[in-house]
C-alpha cells in the first residue's frame, strides 16, 4: 500500500526522476507501464529531452555501442545501422517519450540543487531552480538518471599559449552551430571515442584532419550494419528478431571482454593484425595504434566500416603521436619540435565527471558525503533511504544496465507495497567488505574525479558488476529482501490509493 504524510503540503509525487535522457525516459516508461497508478515527474535541467544525444552536436556524433543493446529492451531498434548517428538516437528517445506520453511529465529548465530525506515523514524534499526561481517538491522515492558527467563543461586542460592562437579552438561538448570546416586544416587533440568519430566526419570536407594523440587507443572496425539482424527482422519481424539479436550482441561483447581480461596478449595481437589490414602498407602501426595498456583497461573504440582507417588510406586524415608543447599563432608546436598548422583545433580531451548532477543530498539534517557511502548493487547508497541512481556499464551498452535498474525499482516498489513498508535503505554491516573505487576503469576522465564518487565494495552486492548476465539474474530475479536492505514503516501516515 502506498502512503502519504498527513502533514504534507505543496506538490507531491510518488517518484521523482531527475534527468530526461536515455535513462530517465526509460525509467519513466517502465514505471508507468508496470505501476500505472504511481504519480511521477521528471525534472530536466536543460530545455529539451534527450540528454547526451541532444547535447553533443559535433560532426559525426554517433553511438559507441551497437544499437540493439543501446536501445531499450521494450522498444526494438528498427533502423538498419547498428552504429547510429546522434540525430537518429535522439529521435528514437523522443519518439519513445512522445508515444508513451512521458513528455507530458517532464519539467524543463528545472535544475535540482538539493534533496533532503526526512525519516519522520518518510519523504524527500527536493529543491530545484527554474529560470532563477526556487521550486520545491516532495516525493516518496528519488530516482536520479542524470548520468555521471558535467553537462555544462567538458574537461579542458590549459594549453600554454592558447590565448595567442588566431584560429578557432573548440571543445566538442560546445560545438558552435555556425562553425564551417570546409577546406580548413583541422587538428583534433585526443584519441578516444569522440576523436575517432570527429576525424573521419570532418575529413569529408576539410582540407586535412590530423588526430594528435599523446598515446594510442585500441580501435576496432566493425560493419555499420548487422546483416543477421536485418535478415531476422525481415523473416520474423522487429519484435521477435530484436531479443535474439540483442542477446547475440551481448554474448559477443561479453566474450570479447572476458577474452581481453584473461588472454590480453591474444586480443592485442588480433586487434593489431586487424589494424594493419586496414592501413596502407608500411604504416607505422606500433607508434600510432599500439596502446601501452591492456585491452579493456579503457573502453575499446569502434569505427563503423573502418571510416577512420579509410580516411587515413585516402590521405584525408593522419595521426601524430606527440605532446602539445604550446599553441602558436597559426597552430601547435609539439614536444618533438614539430609544428602543426591549423585553422581549427578541436580539444577532444574528455569529460568532467559529476556525481548525480551535482545534487547535494541530506538525510535527517546531515549532509551525505558521497565518498563515505557505498553503492549497493551499483544503484543505491548505503545510509540513504528510497534513493536510486543509474550508472551504466563501461564495457557494454549503458542502456543494458539502465533497463535492469528500472526493472528493479518496479520490483522494489511492489515489495514495499506488498509488505506495507514506506522506506528501504541499504546497510553495510559486514566488516569483511573493503572499499574499492566505484568505477574500476583506467580512463583519464574517471581517474580525475573518482574520489568524489561513492565507493564500491570488495564483494557483492556492494561491488559494481560489469556483467550483464549476472546483473540480470540479480536485479530481475534475485531476492529483494536479501539481508542488506532495511525496511521501515512511517507511523504518521494515512493510506492512499493503491499503486
Amino acid at each position: 500500500m502506498r502512503r502519504v504524510p498527513r502533514s504534507r503540503t505543496g506538490e507531491h509525487v510518488d517518484v521523482l526522476i531527475v534527468g530526461a535522457g536515455l535513462s530517465g525516459i526509460g525509467a519513466a516508461h517502465q514505471l508507468q507501464s508496470a505501476l500505472p497508478g504511481r504519480t511521477y515527474t521528471i525534472l530536466e535541467a536543460r530545455d529539451t529531452l534527450g540528454g547526451t544525444w541532444d547535447l553533443f552536436r559535433y560532426p559525426g556524433v554517433r553511438s559507441d555501442s551497437d544499437m540493439h543493446t543501446l536501445g531499450y529492451r521494450f522498444r526494438p531498434w528498427a533502423d538498419a545501422k547498428v552504429i547510429a548517428d546522434g540525430p537518429s538516437i535522439l529521435r528514437y528517445v523522443r519518439d519513445t517519450a512522445a508515444e508513451a506520453g512521458i513528455d507530458r511529465h517532464i519539467r524543463f529548465r528545472h535544475r535540482v540543487r538539493r534533496a533532503s530525506w526526512s525519516t519522520e515523514d518518510g519523504l524527500w524534499t527536493v529543491e530545484a531552480e527554474h529560470d532563477g526561481e526556487p521550486v520545491r517538491l516532495t516525493a516518496n522515492f528519488l530516482y536520479v538518471c542524470a548520468g555521471y558527467y558535467r553537462y555544462d563543461a567538458g574537461h579542458a586542460p590549459r594549453f600554454p599559449g592558447s590565448e595567442r592562437y588566431r584560429g578557432t579552438l573548440v571543445h566538442p561538448q560546445h560545438w558552435p552551430d555556425e562553425l564551417d570546416h570546409t577546406g580548413k586544416k583541422v587538428v583534433v587533440i585526443g584519441s578516444g571515442a569522440t576523436a575517432v568519430t570527429l576525424v573521419p566526419a570532418m575529413a569529408e570536407r576539410a582540407a586535412h584532419v590530423t588526430m594528435l594523440q599523446r598515446s594510442p587507443t585500441y580501435i576496432l572496425a566493425l560493419p555499420s550494419e548487422d546483416r543477421l539482424a536485418n535478415r531476422l527482422r525481415r523473416l520474423l519481424g522487429p519484435r521477435l528478431a530484436y531479443p535474439i539479436v540483442r542477446w547475440k550482441n551481448v554474448a559477443v561483447a561479453t566474450l570479447l571482454y572476458q577474452l581481453s581480461r584473461r588472454r590480453p596478449r591474444l586480443v592485442r595481437g588480433l586487434i593489431r593484425r586487424a589494424t594493419i589490414a586496414q592501413l596502407p602498407p608500411g604504416y607505422d602501426v606500433d607508434t600510432h595504434f599500439r596502446p601501452s595498456y591492456q585491452p579493456w583497461d579503457q573502453r575499446l573504440c569502434l569505427v563503423p566500416d573502418g571510416d577512420l582507417f579509410r580516411a587515413i588510406r585516402q590521405g584525408h586524415a593522419s595521426v601524430v603521436t606527440d605532446h602539445v608543447e604550446e599553441f602558436t599563432e597559426t597552430g601547435l608546436r609539439l614536444r618533438s619540435g614539430a609544428e602543426l598548422d591549423a585553422d581549427i583545433v578541436v580539444s577532444a580531451t574528455g569529460l568532467s565527471l559529476l556525481a548525480f548532477g551535482g545534487i547535494e543530498l541530506e538525510v535527517d539534517g546531515h549532509t551525505v558525503a558521497l565518498p563515505e557511502t557505498m553503492a549497493y548493487k551499483g544503484m543505491m547508497l548505503s545510509g540513504v533511504p528510497n534513493f536510486v541512481f543509474t550508472i551504466g556499464y563501461t564495457n557494454a551498452s549503458w542502456t543494458l544496465k539502465a533497463d535492469l535498474v528500472s526493472e528493479y525499482v518496479v520490483r522494489l516498489l511492489r515489495h514495499l507495497d506488498r509488505h506495507g513498508y514506506d522506506s528501504c535503505v541499504p546497510v553495510n554491516d559486514d566488516p569483511a567488505v573493503t572499499e574499492r573505487p566505484l568505477l574500476d576503469f583506467d580512463a583519464g576522465y574517471v581517474l580525475r574525479a573518482i574520489d568524489q564518487f561513492p565507493r564500491a565494495g570488495s564483494r557483492r552486492p556492494w561491488r559494481l558488476g560489469m556483467s550483464y548476465a549476472h546483473d540480470l539474474l540479480a536485479l530481475r530475479y534475485g531476492r529483494i529482501d536479501d539481508g542488506n536492505l532495511r525496511f521501515a514503516r512511517t507511523p504518521d501516515v494515512v493510506p492512499s490509493r493503491q499503486g
